[in-house]
């Protein structure tokens, strides 16, 4: 890379957390939406944003294989994309905070899903779930987990079957 290989680096960078933010906001109002759209209209809005989810991945897929110097500064996005597309995660804003890997924000979510749930606007189901992926993506991040929450994943884990098969890759840095 030239001399400007950093700033070019860290702008693409930026433009892929931005595609990504801007598909996750997508299917977060479609979520929001659900209930005014037809069934038809909803699965083929999905299935597009899918797609553009896919059509991303690939895309940086090919950046960290012919980019070496590129693959920490993008890895973390791929995994978050590779996570929505096997829809492990059902939050977009997990998904988020995942890929930019902000584990101070997953456990800000963290707590604000349980007090949601104490206020009675999230339901059980719905809090375990979240805490579940929270998580889940908190240990991906290397994070440390208390007792607590490590038996709560365990005992909830296998409740949700599609976080059983999650998929993360590990990329390895070869600029040493």
């Amino acid at each position: 890379m030239t001399s400007y290989g950093k700033m070019e680096t860290e702008k693409l960078k930026q433009n892929v957390e931005s595609q990504l933010d801007r598909l996750m906001e997508q299917l977060a109002d479609l979520e929001s939406c659900k209930d005014d759209m037809d069934a038809e209209e909803y699965q083929e809005t999905k299935e597009e944003t899918m797609d553009q989810l896919k059509e991303l991945n690939e895309s940086l897929s090919k950046l960290v294989s012919g980019n070496i110097s590129l693959i920490s500064s993008i890895g973390a996005v791929q995994l978050a994309t590779q996570a929505a597309i096997s829809q492990a995660f059902k939050t977009p804003e997990v998904i988020r905070l995942f890929g930019r890997k902000e584990p101070k924000q997953l456990r800000e979510r963290l707590n604000a899903v349980d007090e949601q749930a104490k206020l009675n606007k999230l339901s059980t189901e719905g809090r375990d779930r979240q805490k579940v992926e929270i998580l889940i993506a908190l240990r991906q991040l290397n994070e440390q987990l208390t007792s607590e929450e490590l038996q709560f994943l365990e005992k909830h884990n296998s409740e949700f079957g599609s976080l059983k098969n999650i998929e993360f890759l590990e990329l390895k840095d070869d600029n040493n």
